[in-house]
């Protein structure tokens, strides 16, 4: 296990920590996707950021999860990644 899933698990037992975690977990999954799209696709953040016709900084905040994107730079990405997005609902609590 590597130092930060070491800190991490440490850091859950602490409530505040977990909850805070818990609330930003659809952001990380977001994240999650972005990353996988862009690496599934062959593509470097460079690479996707031109096809998207944006910069380099702007996919690097998409993957950290630092911003919340549009659905219309959602839609832009799937199509330079050459997937396609799929937005969906589930019931309160299933993760």
């Amino acid at each position: 296990m590597t130092k930060v899933n070491e800190l991490h698990q440490k850091w859950m037992k602490n409530k505040e920590y977990s909850k805070a975690h818990e609330e930003l977990a659809p952001e990380f999954a977001l994240a999650r996707a972005v990353i996988h799209a862009r690496v599934t696709a062959g593509l470097t953040q460079e690479q996707l950021a031109q096809r998207m016709d944006t910069t380099q900084s702007v996919i690097a905040r998409l993957e950290s999860g630092r911003t919340r994107p549009s659905t219309q730079t959602l839609e832009r990405l799937a199509v330079a990644t050459g997937t396609r997005l799929h937005i969906s609902f589930e019931p309160a609590g299933v993760h």
